[in-house]
This record gives structure tokens, sequence and C-alpha cells, in this order.
């Protein structure tokens, strides 16, 4: 029997891998945010597909307000990165590494349970920023007399605070803790199955490096899209209603079945991909270099 060096995760690194990817994808988190919020006149009207659109949306930004524009609620952004990821990682890698201290590998079954927790959690912290970030990024589409003009993130949670309410801070909780549930199990969990599935099944090719982390992130990103993809395109359409057009949750739900299938509930599935991958791969590869170079060192035995 032999030992070796292996390190695990400090409890705060998902944050700040997250952060920085945010400051990569962030003009493809605006484009997603104008997107889901065009009015349904406009796409009854001939709005161009989101495949369309995300190209269209992003040469009027570009001509309109400049290159910088497409950064517009990167505060926000990063802030919902620091609560919302940093309490999704913190709690699923610090449990995570209670269940197996020296580093083995937990079932699917528990870290799928404990990436549903750690997510809910995570989406309910998030929420305030991410609902600041959503308005900031969504601001160069109004009018300029209707524009909230928000300095920075902070400014946003005052002001709403101040004009609206704690209340108003916590709007949409149910969706967004929801969504992120389905999000942390679709990247959290999976991505440290296929990570496992990758270094045992193949492992003249797959150690613990750079294309490792790569391949099975973009696998995870895939799983994630799947799985929160319907909630989506429910939160899109509720979003997109007319006062009174869907009398609750379900009821956009059979309308939508009714109207297009199970289909109906993977639209735009491919451009989704497109969004949610780059952060997801750059997220892990940020996640496993801090890990790797930075982490807490453990001792764990080879046979």
């Amino acid at each position: 029997m032999t030992s070796r060096d292996n390190r695990v995760a400090k409890w705060y690194f998902g944050g700040v891998a997250s952060a920085g990817a945010a400051c990569c994808t962030h003009p493809l988190d605006l484009l997603k945010v104008h997107l889901q919020t065009t009015s349904r006149a406009k796409l009854n009207a001939g709005t161009p597909s989101p495949q369309v659109g995300l190209v269209a949306n992003t040469l009027v930004i570009v001509r309109s307000e400049g290159v910088l524009a497409l950064y517009n609620g990167l505060t926000a952004s990063l802030l919902r990165q620091l609560t919302y990821s940093t309490t999704r990682f913190g709690i699923y890698e610090v449990v995570k590494q209670k269940l197996s201290p020296n580093g083995d590998q937990i079932p699917l079954s528990q870290r799928v349970i404990l990436a549903g927790v750690s997510g809910a959690a995570g989406g309910f912290i998030g929420t305030p920023a991410d609902m600041v970030n959503v308005r900031m990024q969504n601001d160069i589409k109004l009018p300029v007399a209707n524009r909230r003009n928000y300095k920075h993130a902070i400014d946003g949670l005052i002001r709403v605070y101040r004009d609206e309410g704690i209340r108003s801070l916590f709007n949409g909780t149910t969706m967004a803790t929801t969504r992120a549930v389905m999000m942390t199990i679709g990247q959290l969990s999976t991505y440290d199955q296929f990570k496992y599935m990758l270094m045992t099944e193949v492992p003249d090719v797959f150690k613990d490096n750079m294309l490792t982390h790569f391949t099975a992130s973009t696998l995870a990103g895939a799983v994630a899209t799947t799985l929160t993809q319907p909630l989506d395109v429910l939160k899109t359409r509720l979003m997109n209603a007319s006062a009174n057009e869907y009398q609750s949750v379900s009821d956009s739900i059979r309308l939508l079945f009714r109207q297009s299938g199970f289909v109906g509930f993977f639209k735009g599935y491919v451009p989704a991909f497109i969004r949610l991958a780059p952060q997801t791969i750059l997220t892990f590869v940020f996640f496993e270099q801090l890990r790797i170079r930075f982490g807490i060192k453990i001792l764990t035995s080879d046979e």
C-alpha cells in the first residue's frame, strides 16, 4: 500500500471560480436576459428566432451603446456569483469532504441530494443579487427616461429596499430556487461523476488535468442545460405573457404541452447550451486550478 498527496477544495473556491467565469461570459448572460424579456407582441410581429436574435441583439447593443454596454450589470453578476455560487459550492464541498475525509468518491445518490440542498440554499441567498442583475442588464433596452440607472450592485440593492421594500428583493425566489436546484444537480453532481468515470475507465488518457476537467465540465453543461431548459422556457413565457394570459404556472405548463408537446419544453436548447457551456467549463477549469494549486492537502492510500 502506498500513500499519495491529494488536494481538496476550500469552501470559497467555487464562488471565486464562478465570478471569474462570469467576467468572461457576462455578455452572453446579458443577451439571454434581453431575449427572455422581449415582449410577446414583438415575437408575434416577427422577431427573429433565438439563434438569429442573439446576433441581432448583439449588433443593436454595440451600435447604439458601444461594446462596453455588453458588460452592463457586471457588478451585480459578480455579486450574484459570490453569493449564489459560494453558497452552493461551499455547502457541497464541505459536506462532501465530511462524508469522505480521504477524498474517495461518494455514491451518486448522495451527491444528487447534496447538490439539490446546496442549490436550494444558493438560489435563495442569491435571489436579491440576481434580481438586480436582471434589472441592470435590461436597462439599456428601456427608454432613457425609464431606466433605473443603478450605479452598481450595492446601489441597486439599497434602492430596491428603500423604494420597494425587502420583499421585492426576493421577487422570483421560487423559480430561482427551483432552477438553482436543477442547475446544481446538473453541474456539481454530474461533473464529479463524469470526472470519476473518465479517470477510472480511460486512465491512460484522462488524469487529474485540464483535458479531464474540460471534458467532464462540457458533459455536465449538457446535463445542466437539459435539466434547466424547461424551467427557462416556462419562465420566459410567464415573463412575456400579457395580463391574465395564464392563471398559474401549472396553467402555462398545460397550455405549452397542448400547443407544442413535450418538445416545446426544450425550445431554444442549442442557444441555451451555447450560453451555459462556457460558464460551466470556465467555472470548473478555474475551480480545479484553484484546488490543485491552493487546495487543502489530504493523505490518501492506493493499494
